[in-house]
């Protein structure tokens, strides 16, 4: 293998595959880089064997091709020194010994290279009719719900995020049985046949961060055990989470006692300093009493004080109400909405308080009351 290429073309696709390497793998071969030259151009492929990641660089933004070949080399050392080189020419050569040399006009690097049969076989082909999405409506999508999932590996399938998809709606759950985020998408077209997968929540993280700015189509191919997700030259595995979802449509009711409209910043705002004065001893507790047509949320810490904000509110009956919520909770849901107002509804002091747009029902945060007596 020789080739030459562009630093800045370089570094971006090894941006992209550097993300497939895990900092936590015990596995040497798995902290390696593929380099599959070939005539149409340069393929990077990169894999922990929970995500894999192939980056495609055209023959046409390469600007010398020599000898065509596969080397594996270090992720880590190759992203680092490229990193560090100038914006100019960097030429690349497989030499003896198993080791590739990396040069400038003013730099020389030597590396060892790894035995390339010794690389994990990641099929990332795919066939057939994909499920089309907006980039940024799945970007956006996974941003409002990822924070709701679980950190406990004892209940798995909460790790992850649920996607379900009947004919062209689809559902986007994460939840971990204390709060729950939901957002519902129409597809630009119907599919045969219904689907219910839970992706890793770690690995979509990865993949939201390989998209691009633009709008554009991701390509979303559902397997078995898998789905690969197409971003332009880009493709992106992620193994599925073996399990059953909870039926969280369950938990969101169809009717309320009491909706509250009020302006989302002014109460995002009420609730961050309430938060100063709570400890992650009481789970960070605010108290919300909502008074005619006032809602007042309170805190305190015995030992150093209290704090009371104020916000005024309008309701669809005359009730009103005593609840206490993790303010950490109630933050992280109000970050996902985009709108000047926002509804919350309640079901008396115990139930579930559920968060949603004036207007429509397409993004659902709940979170569950802490009890205080």
């Amino acid at each position: 293998m020789k080739f030459s290429i562009k630093q800045k073309v370089f570094m971006e696709h090894l941006n992209y595959v550097i993300r497939g390497i895990s900092n936590k793998n015990l596995i040497p071969i798995l902290n390696c880089i593929k380099f599959e030259l070939k005539e149409e151009g340069l393929y990077l492929i990169s894999t922990d064997n929970e995500l894999a990641i192939k980056s495609f660089i055209p023959a046409s933004d390469i600007e010398n091709i020599d000898t065509l070949g596969d080397i594996l080399i270090s992720g880590r050392y190759i992203y680092d020194i490229v990193k560090k080189l100038n914006n100019e020419i960097i030429n690349i050569e497989e030499i003896i010994d198993s080791q590739v040399l990396i040069t400038t006009n003013s730099s020389s690097f030597k590396l060892n290279c790894n035995e390339v049969n010794d690389f994990p076989d990641v099929d990332l082909s795919f066939t057939g009719d994909p499920i089309l999405i907006d980039s940024q409506v799945f970007k956006t999508t996974i941003n409002q719900t990822i924070f709701a999932t679980s950190t406990q590996e004892s209940r798995p399938a909460l790790t992850g995020i649920n996607f379900k998809i009947n004919e062209n709606l689809m559902e986007v759950t994460a939840t971990d049985s204390y709060r729950l985020a939901k957002k519902r998408i129409i597809l630009d077209k119907k599919i045969e046949n219904n689907v219910e997968i839970i992706i890793p929540s770690r690995t979509l993280n990865e993949i939201i961060r390989l998209i691009p700015d633009d709008d554009t189509k991701i390509e979303m191919h559902i397997f078995t055990n898998k789905v690969i997700f197409k971003i332009k030259n880009l493709i992106v595995m992620t193994r599925l989470i073996n399990g059953n979802y909870p039926d969280t449509n369950k938990l969101i009711p169809e009717t309320y006692e009491l909706v509250v409209k009020l302006n989302l910043n002014n109460f995002y705002n009420a609730i961050d300093r309430a938060s100063l004065l709570t400890n992650a001893e009481e789970k960070n507790t605010i108290n919300l009493e909502i008074k005619k047509d006032v809602m007042i949320i309170s805190s305190n810490i015995p030992e150093i004080g209290n704090v009371e904000e104020k916000i005024s509110i309008s309701k669809n009956v005359d009730k009103d109400i005593k609840i206490s919520f993790s303010s950490n909770y109630m933050m992280d849901a109000n970050k996902t909405f985009d709108s000047e107002e926002i509804e919350i509804a309640f079901n008396g002091e115990i139930r579930p308080i559920i968060l949603k747009y004036v207007d429509n029902d397409d993004l659902i945060q709940l979170i569950l009351p802490i009890r205080t007596y």
